[in-house]
């Protein structure tokens, strides 16, 4: 530790290659005083790290006889010190080689925990970051310690030093500088190393922007879209939408990212709020705030019934060689609830047909969607959650698709859905793939019509479709169920519960992605 001298004036400092020793105050109270007088600091009072060199003593060193002259200091050439002059401090300009401690000290101090150098000791190595400093300055401790050792000693030892030990007092300390030196150097060089390892580390465990622009498998992971161009896209979309707020906790990225982790990986909300260090209310705000914005800006753009100019423009060519008037293809799908609940049906998105077969409040333990899939395999029709013991006729005549549907179109299904009739009333078509009900499948609109042969290559494309919402449920496994009780409360603005806006921003992500169905 580099030490200087408390006279004022006195610029003597413990630096390499000094011939002066530097003596703590007095434990004995009467020569600690005198000493006091003698240093003549107006209101100043010495602490454990003041020291007096050895120049201020007739003979070059303290004597603790108290015959001697040298039992207090008395050599003071400089001018008496006046209030305002202000003990020096530690952070006067050092020279080169101190810098370079300072520098490891503060490197070790950071990293929480030292690299020991081979030639440091295992003593030294335990001694944790609190004491980093004494790694680096051990050897002028241990001059330190001998001089201070003046303070117990019983006897009043040599006045004076030979001519020899003067000489290998300049020379051991030399010695001691360029070892101390080398030291210095391959510590700094392992910290600076060590430091960039742990930094590379901690910015992959990271969830922040820089962590994900270029690592495709992490972004595939967490938010289930191929790559960060599309996360970017969507992220583009959204912000003119997401509010600034003041002393916010989380970034608008950080925001997206941790509802498309919630969605994804369907984790806990304490477990999200661990991750981004936030409380759990925060969690809870942000993801119902950001799936309703998607649900309002995301979901149009994504999730919407294509012109039929389109639809027969983009059929695959299984399809289009067989029948090219195919529009969509739907399926059901049921998420069990966390809970059974007592639902209001009037408050839920049906016609009065649901309403009338159901009691006004009801107990429901799972929901039913429908989804209308275009044979390109992208989701072109999502329906509102109903209650899981509604038929599938009804919730196709209360969900809207019907009205989407142009005269001569053709719906599929794997399975009857018992909606030949309600497709023939918008003078559509109704048809079924599976082999066993191939023979069922007829038009209704001519029933002398034959029932639509069902190829293989036609069955391989359904099967293509029919995997959608296999690919929708593992690409956003929440789902899959069972879903959150908070999640099943109707937003009075929207009439739409959250979990409802889930299941459409789901289908929407999903067809942001890859088709199902390559287009030829």
């Amino acid at each position: 530790m580099v030490h200087t001298c408390v006279v004022a004036g006195c610029r003597n400092r413990r630096i390499p290659g000094t011939t002066l020793s530097f003596y703590r105050f007095p434990r004995d109270p009467e020569r600690k005083q005198r000493w006091i007088a003698a240093v003549n600091r107006e209101g100043w009072v010495p602490n454990d790290g003041s020291r007096l060199c050895s120049s201020h003593f007739i003979s070059g060193k303290q004597v603790k006889n108290p015959r001697s002259p040298d039992y207090v200091p008395s050599v003071f050439t400089s001018a008496p010190s006046s209030p305002n002059i202000k003990e020096p401090t530690a952070f006067e300009p050092y020279d080169k080689q101190e810098a370079q401690v300072e520098a490891a000290n503060a490197l070790l101090f950071l990293q929480g925990q030292g690299r020991c150098d081979e030639d440091l000791s295992p003593r030294q190595c335990r001694k944790g970051p609190e004491n980093a400093r004494s790694l680096v300055n051990s050897d002028d401790e241990e001059k330190e310690d001998e001089d201070d050792d003046d303070d117990d000693d019983n006897e009043d030892g040599d006045e004076s030093t030979s001519e020899s030990e003067n000489q290998h007092k300049g020379e051991k300390p030399l010695r001691s500088s360029r070892i101390k030196s080398l030291n210095y150097e391959a510590c700094l060089s392992a910290l600076k190393k060590e430091n960039t390892e742990l930094r590379e580390s901690l910015e992959k465990m990271s969830l922040s922007e820089a962590a994900f622009r270029n690592d495709p498998e992490k972004v595939q992971f967490y938010t289930g879209l191929p790559n960060y161009f599309v996360f970017e896209t969507v992220m583009w979309l959204l912000v003119p939408h997401m509010k600034s707020e003041k002393n916010a906790k989380l970034s608008k990225f950080q925001q997206l990212l941790l509802t498309l982790m919630r969605l994804r990986l369907d984790l806990k909300n304490q477990d999200l709020a661990y991750r981004f260090g936030v409380k759990v209310a925060t969690v809870t705000r942000t993801v119902h705030r950001i799936i309703s914005i998607m649900f309002t800006t995301l979901v149009p753009t994504a999730v919407f019934w294509p012109s039929r100019v389109e639809l027969r423009k983009n059929l695959p060519a299984a399809v289009k060689q067989t029948h090219p008037d195919c529009a969509v293809i739907i399926d059901c799908f049921t998420v069990s609830l966390e809970k059974a609940v007592s639902v209001d049906i009037n408050h839920q998105a049906a016609t009065a047909e649901v309403v009338t077969r159901l009691s006004p409040s009801t107990s429901v333990s799972e929901l039913k969607y429908v989804l209308g899939v275009a044979p390109q395999g992208v989701v072109m029709f999502v329906s509102r959650g109903s209650p899981g013991n509604v038929s599938d006729k009804t919730l196709v005549e209360s969900c809207g698709l019907l009205c989407k549907l142009l005269p001569g179109d053709v719906v599929l299904a794997e399975r009857d859905f018992d909606i030949g009739d309600l497709v023939g009333a918008r003078n559509a078509e109704f048809k079924i793939t599976n082999n066993d009900h191939g023979k069922m499948s007829k038009s209704f609109q001519n029933p002398q019509e034959e029932a639509w042969p069902v190829s293989e290559e036609r069955m391989n494309v359904y099967r293509h479709v029919g995997r959608v919402i296999q690919m929708v449920k593992k690409r956003y496994s929440m789902l899959t169920g069972p879903v959150e009780s908070p999640f099943t409360v109707i937003d009075r603005s929207s009439n739409v519960t959250t979990f409802d806006k889930i299941v459409q921003v789901a289908c929407a992500l999903n067809n942001l992605c890859i088709s199902a169905v390559p287009l030829e």
